[in-house]
């Protein structure tokens, strides 16, 4: 639905794989369609009506499209409608429900209008739900009339949860659009996202408690709904990364074996002068206490070995993977840890300038992933998520570069820092003009995860025995502290031209560019039990 109906938008295409999904292998409930949340079962709808689209009014921002789900499956129910973008191919869900203990559902028994586009014809509705139950989505119509009482339902009381705002969909003068998420997330959250989207009144921010999101009563049950190892190796098969390293890049992932059989070893406050060479399975790590400062790990004191081990080996790469319930057990995160012997210096963008900033951002043990997070319903994979030093960003599967014809898509480590982006290119941490850069590019340089994996953990399955080294809770290197101020200082010296531009610099700086510092292990990043970031 466009301007006169002669602009095409590519919402107007459903997304699709480059190759067809498979049959999952055979589990208990895994990509079954339906989860049942405790009496209330849901199912995730990816098929839509167009209702109204923001391009009838003329906007000048990116526009959006609202849908109703359709069609509904035979005994289900509608609980909200869905927005997207119309700069990407339509890819979305909505969750509907069916009642099957008596009483998780009921007809609102009014409407209150929540917007309505004084442009064109668009009703946003909010359902008034009776005493003990909560409003999860809005419906939508192109008449003033109020829908019909059995159009949408709401959802008991204590199978909803708080929610809050996700990403900005639509914004005008009047109101704003966001996609909406649990408040609350994580491996043991139990609340639901429902996929739908709410609407902000300019200046009453009241409005954004209008809705609730689902909570999962059932998330005990965890079988019911969470792949097995078959089908997490049919998910790895079917869409795990490819990383490109760039052409330049010197620091290479490798096994914790490897690290471990090369010299590596451990330190101990008082024992500096007796460290402890590793085990290879990391058997004689300490498994207890908390990241006390009083041990850490460290390359071997030989200099040429300390070069070789720093460099570390890509043939011996191995991709470590955390599986976990997210959304209520709606959908499952794949998190794909890699381990990097070094992290080398970085480099900044100083204008038309480029230069070295010599121990500035150098850390031994460098600890990154991407993270997969694949629905419970159907099996689809729906957005990745790639760690940048101490954020992050979600991008959904459509944006993602897919190879060979495949479902498997790119991933790129910056130069030295290995931060990951999912396209090649620099990104510039500051501003266009000063900042650290983070350059990626392909080359014939490459790891590809299917290729080498292992599951270190997966909380739920029994069969999965987390290696000694997961549990290893100090740090991966040393901490050696310096000061950014005096590396400034240091390239101001000896970089005249460009002194001014340099002094830039220290404002823009990440925290973590402020020492030579080793990383904790996966298990002690927030992200282990929560979201990402």
């Amino acid at each position: 639905m466009g301007n006169s109906g002669s602009k095409s938008f590519p919402v107007d295409t459903s997304f699709k794989f480059p190759s067809p999904l498979p049959s999952w292998p055979q589990g208990e409930g895994f990509a079954s369609g339906i989860i049942d949340l405790g009496g209330l079962e849901v199912c995730q709808v990816t098929s839509f009506k167009k209702i109204w689209s923001t391009s009838q009014i003329g906007s000048n921002d990116i526009d959006v499209t609202f849908f109703e789900p359709s069609p509904i499956p035979n005994g289900f129910s509608m609980l909200g409608c869905y927005c997207q973008s119309n700069a990407t191919p339509l890819f979305g869900w909505v969750l509907t429900g069916k009642d099957v203990s008596g009483g998780t559902l009921a007809n609102p028994i009014d409407y209150t209008l929540v917007w309505n586009s004084t442009k064109s014809s668009c009703y946003i509705w909010l359902p008034t739900p009776p005493e003990g139950y909560k409003p999860v989505g809005y419906t939508i119509t192109t008449s003033s009339t109020k829908p019909s009482l059995d159009k949408i339902k709401c959802v008991r009381a204590d199978l909803t949860d708080e929610l809050e705002t996700d990403t900005l969909l639509w914004s005008s003068k009047e109101v704003n659009v966001y996609g909406i998420r649990p408040k609350v997330r994580g491996r043991q959250a139990q609340g639901v996202s429902t996929g739908t989207f709410i609407v902000e009144k300019i200046g009453d921010a009241s409005s954004l408690t209008s809705l609730s999101c689902l909570k999962n009563n059932n998330f005990q049950n965890l079988t019911s709904s969470m792949p097995n190892l078959a089908q997490i190796d049919a998910l790895i098969q079917q869409y795990s990364p490819r990383f490109y390293f760039h052409p330049k890049e010197t620091y290479f992932p490798t096994s914790t074996k490897w690290y471990f059989s090369n010299g590596v070893q451990l330190y101990h406050t008082g024992e500096e002068s007796n460290p402890i060479p590793v085990d290879p399975t990391g058997s004689n790590l300490p498994q207890d206490g908390s990241n006390d400062g009083t041990y850490w790990l460290d390359l071997p004191v030989d200099e040429t070995e300390r070069e070789r081990v720093k460099k570390g080996d890509l043939k011996s790469c191995e991709a470590y993977l955390h599986v976990k319930p997210m959304l209520g057990a709606t959908f499952t995160d794949l998190a794909i840890w890699i381990f990097y012997p070094f992290n080398g210096p970085s480099n900044a963008k100083l204008g038309l300038v480029d230069i070295s900033l010599g121990k500035i951002g150098e850390h031994i043990g460098d600890w990154e992933h991407v993270t997969l997070r694949v629905s419970n319903f159907d099996g689809r994979l729906y957005r990745v998520y790639f760690a940048q030093h101490s954020g992050g960003m979600w991008v959904d599967t459509p944006s993602l570069e897919f190879l060979d014809a495949s479902n498997k898509f790119a991933a790129y480590p910056s130069l030295n820092g290995h931060a990951t982006y999912p396209a090649a290119g620099l990104v510039t941490q500051g501003t266009s003009v000063i900042g650290i850069r983070n350059d990626t590019a392909k080359s014939d340089m490459l790891f590809d995860v299917k290729e080498n994996y292992s599951i270190m953990a997966a909380e739920y399955i029994s069969d999965v025995i987390e290696p000694p080294w997961v549990n290893y809770t100090r740090k991966w290197g040393p901490k050696i502290t310096y000061h950014a101020g005096t590396e400034i200082e240091k390239l101001q010296s000896s970089n005249r031209t460009v002194a001014s531009a340099i002094g830039s610099l220290a404002s823009v700086l990440p925290r973590e560019f402020s020492s030579e510092d080793g990383p904790t292990g996966p298990k002690q990043k927030v992200d282990w039990d929560g979201d990402e970031r």
